[in-house]
């Protein structure tokens, strides 16, 4: 039998979809899985973090307990679901107990019950990762693959501060790094646009990389404006934040003439799709431009 050959992350969830047929898993197009139970609507979502690469080696080990539920959380967010607990793999290490005291402290901010979990122990670079179970507050729960032509894109926030607090962690410039190591989840946001989005997503990996993607999703071609992006670093890091992600900002498409229930930033439009998903300022990146994080061997 021949073996397909996987390139890197996307060939990876390619080579998945042929398992991911269930309704629920949405063709692993969106950060989430969304079950219908019964009456209820449940969110589903689980990520990572691998030490070296989504948290410095020296780093304190509470920051690292809170970032990766807040990143979780921020999936559930982005559905506008309420969460209802966790669940987590532990890998065993050096400073334990103040990975728990991270771990209680943003539970215990955004009042979310650890249901359960795993320990582990091995060799190498320490591995948590955590599972975030919601309840949608609004059905349809909202994807990424429902931007439409005509609507615009939107933004919640400032990109570009968690690049500057990791630059400042490895000796750089000094910088408040709360926006790196204790990133925070958008949940109330998440909940008031849920109901009147037509698509949306949290920015983890770039803010253009992940506006490429949900313009795969829904087949239209996004075009953003980048002067219009709101950034936290000087002017001249503009390019660098509109790629460095790990801001957890809500990226979403509306009605140009919407009134949202919170303060967002117009960003751009979106477009019948073209030969290219994404125009930055009227352009198409190269073909070879990664536009943001993506994971490789």
């Amino acid at each position: 039998m021949t073996r397909p050959s996987l390139e890197g992350e996307e060939g990876l969830i390619a080579a998945l979809r042929a398992l991911a047929t269930h309704p629920a898993a949405r063709g692993l197009a969106d950060d989430t899985a969304v079950l219908e139970v019964g009456s209820e609507t449940l969110i589903l979502t689980q990520d990572s973090m691998v030490e070296g690469i989504h948290y410095l080696p020296a780093q304190d080990m509470a920051d690292v307990a809170w970032k990766l539920a807040a990143t979780n959380l921020s999936d559930l967010a982005a559905k506008g679901a309420e969460p209802l607990g966790v669940l987590y793999t532990h890998m065993l290490g050096a400073d334990d107990a103040q990975f728990i005291s991270g771990l209680t402290d943003v539970l215990t901010e955004y009042d979310v019950p650890l249901l359960g979990g795993d320990t582990v122990s091995a060799n190498g670079p320490r591995c948590f990762s955590l599972t975030a179970i919601g309840r949608a507050s609004h059905t349809p729960a909202p994807s990424r693959s429902g931007a439409m032509p005509g609507d615009a894109v939107y933004l919640t926030g400032r990109v570009g501060a968690a690049m500057l607090g990791f630059e400042c962690l490895r000796g750089g410039p000094d910088h408040d790094t709360a926006a790196y190591r204790r990133p925070v989840p958008l949940l109330a946001q998440g909940r008031a646009l849920a109901p009147l989005v037509s698509a949306i997503m949290d920015v983890s990996d770039g803010l253009l990389l992940d506006a490429s993607r949900m313009a795969g999703a829904s087949n239209v071609t996004i075009a953003i404006d980048s002067s219009a992006v709101p950034i936290a670093t000087p002017e001249n890091r503009r390019e660098d934040a509109l790629r460095w992600g790990d801001d957890y900002q809500l990226l979403f498409t509306g009605p140009a003439d919407a009134s949202w229930p919170i303060p967002v930033h117009k960003i751009g439009e979106v477009h019948a799709r073209m030969d290219a998903r994404l125009l930055v300022d009227g352009i198409a990146p190269d073909p070879g431009d990664t536009l943001g994080y993506r994971h490789s061997r």
